[in-house]
């Protein structure tokens, strides 16, 4: 029987009951099994890195241990798919090792700001990157038979109130920038299931968005597997069901349930729509729920780990420093020991081994002498570590100073405040260069920094978060053994004030008004001509590279681009070519050039390949807001090669047919438009009337009589149990607390919220 036949054939012969239990987990990582079918109960878990399984009955870090890859940061500077493809692959393997069916990645949102606190686990400010490398991702997990679920579905760029804020965007900026990634994602490589965000876009929620879920997510992307929720982020259970939105995380749900059976007994709700959503999450069972349990190679897979770090560093400065040579060096900064690998949150891996960078350096043969220089929890230093710093350097042919930020500056749950390095690993490194010490400066964080000292250092690497082969990857780099080939997947501006979104992000409010629309990354300051410190796409080699005879040819509605890249250096590397397109006489605002394709080429020296790249005329569209679809727009377009958005040798000229009336805002070049002019009507935005619903947030709730008396001893208790447990997992949960709506809080508590809820309006009643 094919598959179509059998799903109908289990879902006819299920019970309500059967239906209604199967729209929600049996737990809080479980699908509910169907007896009446003999369909197994099947386990989803966290990545998207990593297995992160919670031993049962455990808590959120007491995982079992599995391959740390890199995060997602790190993954896109390699710009390799294949080698994306590889980790994804392994991460598949470890899934049936553990009897996971689904994992829960990857995350495609877009790096609106640096100061997203979860951006480790997000690939890129570019869509088209994004989306490539989350395709590749997702192939490598499902050739094993294992789902992976996409998400955040859609326009979740911040940590802040991110189970309730209204992200407010034009309909331009959603299509081009915050839905193409998930497009790409879904039409090269169909994830097992698509995971929806907890925010409102435009002022619905995710979970209740039938155009979202259901015009774009399956009538037009071709979408054929199941959504389902982040974990407690349904908002009304019978418009999900009407949305698109098959399985509730976590459950069971019984309050939820039993709006359910209202619905269907009131005609909100007919049965054959409770079975479109039944039938989707019968056929996620029946495709991921037969594999039998292999084992996997621990060492093997830690070697996959290490192999795409060390092809993902990205070298910002070197005046002749790297790779090491002989002569005995200084080892400088805590990292060394105890290095800052993988963030925090819900991601976070019980790695299966962790190379230290101490020991994988001595291991390799290199010399050196160690200072710690800064506590390694907090970052700070003081004048004593950084004297025995500056004295165990002094002498020595160059000091390599690991720094970047602690766990506690970056996590799921909250935004950084800044873009700065804790001040003592910033004293550290320039008191090294007063003292005249020659500085290789490593840096590990999951997001662009402010680097002041960036053009003083002998040499700058940043490292993003290496996964647990980071100690032996970084050997390799340092030493010659791996030339480093990543490249920037965001810009490195020169200051926070200088990012597109300064005044609009992370405020606080429950309107996020994303006023650049589409000047993201490196699209804003190219529009606004701003000086930048790193461009998206850069990186250098330890070799150099050279590209030439660039050719450009239309081909039945394609364009057909090829160039010839040659290493004129003395080592084998690698080096990433980029495609951009611009058309510098547009009608309507556009981007000045946007990336289109790229291609990571690995040479010998002296070694010359041909390459060619096909755009299709999607490469050439924009969104028109009047007829609600891409288009081209008629007329000259600019494509350009080169190594980096800002380092582009070669350009030619093509005439593409298209669209002689256009519609779009326009906006004179170096200036954003007015946020309202993007819009049809009003903004889209949603009021604070200060009432007291089930989406009124923990904090709003404890700014009121009622909210004190109801909630406090509940928040209290809270609040005793993770200080027990302490470090970045207490700031994150106590962050997502306060920012939880109060549907939310059920969600693993046991809590009835239906009780609370009570209780809040009636103290307020018995108040006024």
């Amino acid at each position: 029987m094919a598959i179509e036949g059998q799903i109908r054939s289990i879902v006819d012969g299920m019970s309500l009951d059967e239906k209604i239990r199967l729209l929600a987990g049996c737990d809080s990582w479980h699908i509910s099994a169907v007896g009446s079918a003999s369909l197994p109960s099947i386990m989803v878990t966290d990545g998207p890195h990593g297995v992160r399984k919670q031993k049962e009955g455990a808590g959120l870090n007491d995982n079992v241990p599995s391959t740390c890859f890199p995060p997602a940061c790190l993954m896109a500077a390699s710009w390799d798919e294949a080698m994306v493809e590889r980790v994804g692959c392994a991460i598949g393997e470890e899934c049936i090792a553990e009897e996971v069916a689904v994992l829960l990645g990857p995350g495609v949102n877009i790096k609106r700001s640096p100061l997203c606190g979860r951006n480790f686990e997000y690939y890129s400010e570019d869509p088209y990157l994004a989306g490539k490398m989350a395709a590749a991702f997702i192939r490598g997990v499902q050739r094993n038979g294992v789902g992976t679920s996409l998400k955040h579905f859609a326009a979740n760029s911040q940590e802040k109130r991110r189970m309730s804020s209204n992200s407010a965007v034009d309909e331009r900026a959603l299509r081009e920038i915050y839905l193409k990634p998930f497009e790409i994602a879904v039409r090269e490589s169909q994830p097992a299931t698509v995971m929806c965000s907890y925010n409102m876009i435009n002022g619905t929620y995710s979970s209740d968005n039938k155009w979202l879920l259901t015009d774009v997510l399956r009538d037009e992307w071709g979408f054929e597997g199941a959504v389902m929720t982040d974990w407690g982020a349904m908002n009304d259970r019978a418009k999900a069901v009407i949305a698109g939105l098959d399985l509730e995380m976590p459950g069971p749900s019984p309050r939820n349930e039993e709006k359910l059976r209202k619905a269907l007994e009131d005609g909100t709700l007919d049965i054959s729509d409770i079975d479109k959503c039944v039938s989707r999450i019968v056929s996620l069972i029946l495709k991921t729920g037969g594999n039998e349990r292999k084992p996997y190679s621990k060492e093997q897979h830690h070697k996959t780990a290490s192999d795409m770090a060390s092809s993902s560093f990205v070298l910002l400065e070197n005046d002749g420093a790297l790779p090491l040579g002989k002569g005995k060096y200084a080892l400088i900064g805590a990292f060394a020991e105890s290095p800052r690998y993988q963030g925090a949150g819900s991601s976070r891996i019980n790695p299966t081994m962790l190379d230290s960078i101490r020991q994988s350096l001595s291991e390799n043969g290199v010399e050196f002498d160690y200072a710690p220089g800064y506590i390694v929890e907090t970052g700070e230093s003081d004048d004593g570590l950084i004297k025995e710093a500056v004295e165990t350097a002094m002498g020595k042919k160059a000091a390599i100073v690991l720094i970047g930020l602690p766990e506690s500056y970056e996590s799921e749950g909250f935004d950084r405040s800044h873009m700065n390095l804790p001040e003592g690993h910033v004293r550290l490194v320039e008191s090294l260069i007063e003292a005249s010490v020659p500085v290789i400066a490593i840096v590990l964080a999951g997001s662009p920094v402010i680097l002041p000292f960036r053009k003083n250092a002998a040499a700058l690497m940043y490292c993003y978060l290496g996964g647990q082969g980071l100690g032996s990857a970084l050997a390799s780099v340092l030493t010659g053994r791996v030339n480093p080939s990543g490249k920037l997947p965001e810009t490195f501006p020169l200051s926070v004030e200088d990012t597109p979104c300064f005044s609009s992000f992370s405020t606080g409010e429950k309107n996020v008004m994303y006023t650049e629309s589409i000047f993201v990354g490196y699209r804003y300051y190219d529009w606004c001509g701003k000086e930048v410190a790193y461009p998206f796409g850069y990186g250098l080699s330890y070799t150099s590279f050279e590209l030439s005879s660039l050719s450009v040819m239309k081909n039945e509605g394609n364009v057909e681009v090829s160039l010839s890249v040659r290493n004129t250096g003395k080592r084998e590397g690698a080096e990433t070519v980029q495609i951009y397109v611009g058309m510098e006489n547009s009608r309507i605002m556009r981007p000045v050039r946007e990336l289109r394709a790229f291609e990571k080429v690995f040479l010998a020296p002296d070694e010359e390949k041909r390459i060619s790249f096909t755009l299709s005329r999607d490469a050439f569209s924009y969104y028109d807001t009047v007829l609600h679809s891409f288009e081209v727009e008629d007329g000259e377009y600019i494509i350009y090669a080169g190594t980096s958005s800002r380092s582009l040798s070669l350009s030619a000229a093509v005439h593409i047919d298209g669209l002689m009336s256009v519609h779009g805002a326009k906006a004179e070049k170096g200036k954003l438009p007015p946020f309202e002019s993007l819009f049809p009507s009003s903004l889209p935005l949603v009021e604070e009337r200060g009432e007291i619903t089930m989406n009124s947030t923990v904090s709003e709730l404890l700014r009121t009589e009622a909210g004190k008396a109801v909630l406090g001893p509940i928040i209290k208790a809270a609040s005793d149990a993770y200080k027990a447990i302490g470090g970045d997992l207490e700031t994150m949960m106590m962050a997502m607390l306060y920012d939880m709506p109060l549907r939310s809080l059920s969600m693993n508590s046991g809590l009835d919220v239906e009780a609370i809820y009570k209780a809040l309006k009636e103290y307020r009643r018995a108040d006024q």
